[in-house]
């Protein structure tokens, strides 16, 4: 599977170059994925502007992924995702349980603003 990657100061930008995500990839994926919570940057952006079409064990990958990730108090959003795709997680019911924006400045947002809230959350501990 063909990832680029992004790396920033808070935050790892992904964004799959294949058209479809299929089920023989969701292992990979999530190896991937979960590999980025043993790094120094634990913050993911999976920005899906190339992707598609997914398959159902895809989804269900993602959203296993974004729970780990926060639990592991780190941010997992998506951004840019086709309406082909945003029309099939919403028919599986996956859309509304995922952290997702329309656009990347957007999920930079997200997870900037979720970082000054995990700092103060600290803070007051």
């Amino acid at each position: 599977m063909n990832v680029k990657i992004d790396t920033k100061e808070k935050f790892q930008v992904l964004t799959p170059l294949e058209s479809v995500l299929t089920e023989n990839m969701t292992d990979e994926l999530s190896q991937l994925l979960l590999s980025f919570l043993k790094k120094e940057v634990k913050n993911i952006i999976l920005n899906m502007q190339e992707v598609k079409t997914v398959d159902e064990p895809v989804a269900a990958c993602l959203l296993s992924s974004q729970e780990q990730f926060y639990e592991q108090q780190c941010s997992f959003v998506i951004c840019e995702i086709s309406p082909e795709v945003e029309q099939f997680l919403d028919e599986k019911e996956f859309l509304d349980l995922m952290n997702f924006t329309p656009t990347e400045s957007e999920a930079w947002d997200i997870v900037q603003m979720e970082e000054i809230e995990r700092e103060l959350f600290d803070e007051e501990e």
